[in-house]
């Protein structure tokens, strides 16, 4: 993240994403798949790492070895081929896109953390500063209910951000300018689609 000036001179918060090249590895129709749909591959990689199904999938369409490969539903195909590059240029600045990504993982965390619960008294002989407090009613039903808010895996879900504006395009490097913050850490893999 960094920041950007406006005409106005107003600090904006921006996210410089690296995005593609990525390449079009299969094109799904709905005559054979029942509907229409882009399969996308990116970063490239040695084909040592690859299962044999993974790189015949590749190769006999001719292209490289890619690691990730993602599937984007389209209404038609008839401006995608295959082997076709996709980059920065199917993206224009004042555009809004919705990002996807992994957030990042902050382990086993309490409520105070996790639920944004209040702590207990801290003076008067109180021992209940942080901790979680009744989960549940007495003999009946005799049960937590499903779904009790309570201490547990912070992060490290699949989140996503809508409507972030594209403030700048650097096609020479392959660089979208976001406005806002982006989900997970730097170097985290990304989805980035036009926003409806």
């Amino acid at each position: 993240m960094t920041q950007v000036f406006d005409k106005n001179g107003l600090a904006l918060p921006v996210t410089v994403v690296r995005v593609g090249p990525c390449f079009i590895t299969q094109l799904k129709t709905e005559k054979i798949n029942g509907y229409n749909a882009v399969q996308i591959g990116y970063s490239k990689g040695r084909a040592l790492k690859f299962k044999k199904a993974e790189l015949g999938h590749l190769t006999k369409n001719g292209l490289p070895p890619l690691y990730h490969l993602c599937e984007y539903r389209v209404i038609d195909l008839e401006n995608y081929s295959l082997g076709q590059i996709l980059s920065v240029n199917h993206f224009k600045i004042g555009q809004f896109v919705n990002v996807s990504g992994k957030s990042i993982g902050k382990g086993f965390s309490g409520n105070q953390k996790r639920h944004k619960f209040k702590r207990g008294p801290m003076t008067h002989g109180s021992k209940n500063h942080r901790a979680p407090g009744s989960i549940g009613p007495g003999t009946t039903p005799g049960r937590v209910f499903p779904g009790k808010l309570m201490a547990g895996q912070l992060g490290a879900k699949r989140i996503t951000i809508s409507k972030l504006e594209i403030l700048g395009i650097d096609a020479k490097q392959n660089l979208l300018i976001l406005k806002g913050s982006v989900p997970g850490k730097p170097g985290n893999l990304l989805n980035i689609i036009p926003s409806t």
